[in-house]
């Protein structure tokens, strides 16, 4: 396979030198899974150039080496007893902003898996939001959506349904990449952030992780590779049942099941509803912990067969109904708390709304349910427009 070259936005930052950071006083956040293309950390370029004037560091969820488990809260600490790790995953969300005010400038070098649900750009934007009140400049080094930039899929978020996995209203998967969605936000919601970002070279819109030669490093425990990341649109939606999503397992995501589902019928059961471009196995699992803890599950893998034409929120959701459908004495919805909310379901929170579990709930067909969110997705195309910085 012939693979293509891109410069990420920390790669284009080294060779220009950090200009436009000299002579600031600068935060920093990131992970170490944001890495240049040679596979050298953000943190680790910032501690050792003699250009920067590294003041602060600050972390997301799963903290600074991407260790934590999801929804584990991390406590500040401090790097090689160097710098202060603010994290942005405990007790705050957002950074101090007397910390902000000490500072020039904040370069957010963050992934992203181009899915709503993943918090790393609600740390970004909540950063965007206090730099705005403190004046103080945010420079974005834009790394690749890896599921492309092309395709847009799932619902919109309804007022009210505001959270941790969705603080503003965008479609689950989004297509954009991580500076053109804050950058979009930040116009849209007239946060008047100083934003400057610094672009990507050689990537396009149509190009999917395995389309450049970037290896794949993992931005958290439960997204170990580029297929994990392929299915996660959907089938984190399974996070909000009681249904394994395969955590504790070495496919986490494309594991599902649950001690009293019968892996061959419900393999049966969603290879007839023809889901273009993926494709189901039966299996066992045996979680070594999260849900149903060294306890056999029956369910299935999912195996995705061609990536373009494959819908990875519909194939969540359709699975959810399924599983409702077959066992639904067994099948439950996740109680709170959930991602600092204590009072609505996961569920609901995760797809921005109550009306789909409700449509689930009433058997209503996939097709009912998908017309309903088409118009605001159609909407969304057309406002993210002006912010797509690459073809």
């Amino acid at each position: 396979m012939l693979y293509c070259i891109v410069l990420l936005g920390i790669d284009r930052l080294v060779r220009n030198n950090f200009r436009p950071l000299k002579g600031m006083r600068v935060g920093l956040l990131t992970n170490t899974s944001c890495c240049n293309s040679e596979l050298k950390p953000t943190i680790s370029i910032f501690e050792k150039s003699k250009e920067i004037d590294l003041k602060a560091v600050f972390a997301p969820e799963h903290g600074l080496f991407t260790a934590l488990q999801d929804q584990v809260k991390a406590p500040d600490t401090t790097y090689h007893r160097k710098y202060k790790i603010h994290s942005m995953y405990g007790p705050r969300r957002k950074p101090r902003l007397k910390t902000l005010k000490s500072l020039d400038a904040v370069v957010i070098d963050l992934p992203d898996i181009g899915t709503r649900y993943y918090t790393f750009l609600w740390s970004a934007m909540l950063m965007i939001e206090a730099a705005a009140k403190a004046q103080t400049r945010i420079f974005l080094l834009d790394r690749p959506n890896p599921l492309g930039g092309i395709e847009v899929q799932g619902p919109m978020i309804d007022p009210g349904f505001e959270s941790f996995v969705g603080l503003y209203s965008v479609p689950v998967r989004h297509g954009m990449t991580i500076a053109e969605l804050c950058s979009m936000l930040n116009q849209i919601y007239r946060l008047r952030a100083d934003i400057r970002i610094v672009p990507m070279k050689g990537w396009q819109r149509s190009m999917y992780w395995n389309d450049y030669s970037i290896p794949w490093t993992m931005p958290s425990p439960n997204m170990p590779s580029f297929s994990t990341a392929l299915v996660y649109p959907g089938m984190c939606l399974i996070e909000g049942t009681n249904v394994s999503e395969g955590r504790g397992t070495t496919r986490p995501f494309e594991l599902i099941g649950a001690p009293w589902i019968d892996p061959e019928d419900l393999t049966r059961n969603l290879q007839k509803s023809g889901i273009p471009g993926v494709t189901f196995r039966p299996a066992y699992f045996m979680p070594t912990f999260h849900k149903f803890r060294s306890t056999l599950c029956g369910g299935i893998q999912v195996h995705v067969t061609n990536h373009r034409k494959h819908n990875p929120f519909i194939t969540g959701l359709q699975i959810i109904k399924n599983i409702h459908d077959m066992y639904h004495d067994d099948f439950q919805w996740r109680q709170p708390p959930y991602e600092y909310e204590r009072e609505k379901l996961p569920f609901d929170i995760l797809i921005g709304n109550q009306w789909l579990r409700e449509d689930i709930k009433n058997r209503k067909s996939m097709r009912t349910m998908e017309k309903k969110w088409q118009g605001d997705l159609l909407k969304f195309k057309k406002s993210r427009k002006k912010y797509l910085l690459y073809d």
